[in-house]
């Protein structure tokens, strides 16, 4: 028996889709995002309590043993990953929710034979099972269980015209019979695509594929709305794969190139990857005691924060750090790039857990004019968003890539653990410009002991 008028039910529908769109606009910022992210789960509680309410549903025990068997897997994996593992654990919710969507439009493929609802049950198949495939990829390269470069084989190009062949095959016999064998194999030929799709990205472009399955995903749980006849999860999903297709645009364009060429370019002979191959000339390395005189005397100092910080765990480190300096009034900014770490947003939370203030943040549009006027540029585990060769070698990966104009400052600070490339694989020619000095090191550790030196000073 439903205990929901459907008024009510459509009323409360209404209300948990205007929280969804509330909380992207929360999350557009780091001021609001917590609250947008309270607001979103929100309106999730509202739809799924709508759905209990106002449907008649069978097997409710197993619906919600399956309820608090995930919320027993996700809760202590969400509390306990790090903040480095934070795109991880992103790609495998986005992969999750893929895959989920395609066994639903499966188990509802023998309930409806209008050949418009079998056309949506095959899209979401298809576009689920690419998302599942792909971001179980990227998870894998992300957590280097895999490398991170491009993988191909031969006659990869071919294989991918040979799925895409079978799917669309497939996806027609569906439409025509509503087979359920050749739904499955509809579903293998999905993820059979996820896997020829991202395993020849590599090097930084990985968070970029994993934003590109986020709006996948977004789409397929849209086209299960029309699949299930439910209005909310056709605007839920609606608005994952906007703001997801949105987003991949925006971080493309932040790396200088389009989403075609990254998702494509090694088919065509291209790579994602630079070579790890290191130089063996010689660069100038200093000690923590010389980095905090340099710093004691500077009048205005702009922190890079990169990935290194973020695995060493050094934020509070590099907050106190900024707030000594500011105390002794020299004036103290954080440069953001929109690709730096593995995500978007990566070191605005990183550094909000440290209770930077907002303020203290620069954008990469906003600070480039202000390294020329720059007396020391500390670079914090940061390399290809600084990396000269975006703007001078045509033949660089990141070739084209908006960069930090670190260069234009009077002096360069590199806190690094070795000579290693960044995670694009390239060097980096900054690293042995006579103005740049390094500290080799952990990051956390390197900070403590300049924090220390300044102190002392």
């Amino acid at each position: 028996m439903n205990l929901l008028a459907p008024e009510l039910t459509g009323l409360l529908y209404l209300a948990a889709a205007v929280c969804f769109i509330l909380a992207l606009k929360g999350l557009s910022s780091p001021k609001t995002a917590r609250r947008g992210n309270a607001i979103g789960a929100a309106g999730a509680a509202v739809a799924v309590l709508t759905v209990f309410l106002s449907v008649r549903l069978e097997n409710v025990v197993l619906i919600v043993a399956a309820i608090v068997a995930g919320c027993a897997a996700a809760v202590p994996v969400a509390r306990r990953v790090q903040m480095t593992q934070m795109p991880q654990l992103v790609a495998l919710f986005n992969g999750v929710g893929g895959g989920a969507a395609s066994l639903v439009a499966i188990l509802e493929l023998s309930h409806n034979a209008d050949p418009w609802v079998r056309l949506a049950v095959v899209f979401t198949m298809l576009v689920g099972a690419v998302s599942f495939a792909g971001s179980a990829v990227t998870v894998a390269k992300l957590q280097e269980l895999i490398s991170t470069r491009p993988l191909l084989f031969p006659g990869m190009p071919l294989a991918m015209a040979a799925v895409v062949l079978g799917a669309v095959t497939s996806g027609a016999v569906i439409i025509l019979t509503g087979s359920v064998g050749w739904a499955l194999a509809l579903l293998v030929m999905g993820l059979a695509a996820g896997l020829l799709l991202v395993l020849p990205v590599g090097g930084a472009d990985v968070p970029i594929v994993i934003s590109l399955l986020n709006a996948f995903t977004g789409l397929a749980v849209a086209a299960s709305g029309v699949v299930l006849g439910n209005v909310l999860l056709l605007v839920a999903g609606t608005l994952v794969g906007a703001s997801g297709t949105i987003l991949t645009k925006v971080m493309a364009s932040a790396m200088g190139r389009g989403v075609a060429g990254i998702m494509f370019g090694a088919f065509r002979g291209g790579s994602t990857a630079g070579s790890t191959t290191l130089s063996e000339r010689p660069v100038r390395s200093a000690s923590p005691e010389d980095i905090a005189v340099q710093l004691g005397y500077a009048q205005r100092v702009v922190i890079v924060p990169g990935y290194g910080l973020a695995v060493a765990q050094g934020q509070h480190t590099v907050a106190e750090l900024a707030t000594v300096l500011g105390a002794r009034g020299i004036d103290v900014v954080f440069a953001i790039h929109p690709v730096a770490g593995r995500m978007p947003g990566h070191m605005n939370v990183l550094l909000a857990e440290a209770s930077v203030p907002y303020e203290a943040l620069r954008e990469l549009a906003e600070v480039n004019p202000e390294f020329a006027n720059t007396d020391i540029v500390l670079v914090v585990g940061a390399n290809d968003v600084v990396n000269p060769a975006a703007k001078t070698s045509p033949g660089s990966p990141i070739y084209g890539m908006p960069i930090l104009d670190v260069v234009q400052a009077q002096q360069v600070v590199f806190l690094k653990r070795s000579m290693r490339p960044g995670f694009a694989g390239i060097e980096n020619e900054l690293l042995h410009d006579p103005k740049t000095t390094l500290l080799f090191g952990d990051a956390k550790d390197s900070l403590s002991k300049v924090l220390g030196a300044v102190k002392a000073l």
